[in-house]
């Protein structure tokens, strides 16, 4: 079972990414459970959404404490929750950022992974700059389907185009197409 953790505010997208990227899986033949953990928060307060894709039935119902893959959709998460909790020296990182890991804070910390497995990639600007408004999602989505092989992008696109319609399936396919051309293979570290 492949288990991710997506981190945000509200009002960014983050429990639709979710059930994007769910929609993607089933959309390949997997099994798939999106499901998002907020309360009575408003617009702007940290939410947590969670995606599980398997070949199996999912049984599971629990949020995700150890997850194979985290997405922070809002680097300013990075210092008031705690983004990375449980998250393995196997497993991926992606954070939505132009800047890079030394930048962030992070540079020690992220050693420990391969460095083929983590990456930060400026999806509010993509989204600035394919949707006319900063939702990191679809480009997130597109980068992690690059970054991991979890889904592919024609699924990736088929489940935009099914929750959304017209120019903004367009342009959320086209945010996420960008991002999935950032990632290249042989130099994925920040």
């Amino acid at each position: 079972m492949f288990e991710i953790r997506i981190h945000g505010r509200g009002g960014q997208g983050v429990v639709t990414a979710a059930e994007l990227l769910s929609i993607a899986a089933f959309r390949e033949g997997q099994y798939a459970q999106a499901f998002p953990s907020f309360g009575s928060e408003r617009m702007g307060a940290p939410v947590v959404s969670f995606c599980r894709i398997d070949a199996a039935p999912i049984r599971l119902r629990e949020p995700i404490a150890h997850p194979d893959a985290i997405i922070v959709q809002d680097p300013t998460l990075l210092t008031s929750v705690d983004v990375f909790g449980g998250i393995s020296d196997d497993g991926w990182v992606l954070i939505n950022s132009s800047r890079d890991f030394a930048e962030l804070g992070l540079g020690d910390w992220v050693k420990r992974f391969h460095p083929a497995r983590v990456r930060c990639v400026g999806a509010s600007e993509l989204a600035r700059m394919h949707l006319g408004r900063p939702l990191p999602g679809a480009p997130l989505l597109g980068a992690f389907a690059a970054l991991t092989g979890a889904i592919q992008l024609a699924s990736l696109d088929a489940a935009i185009r099914e929750r959304f319609s017209g120019a903004v399936a367009d342009r959320n396919v086209a945010a996420a197409a960008a991002a999935f051309a950032m990632i290249e293979p042989e130099a994925l570290a920040c």
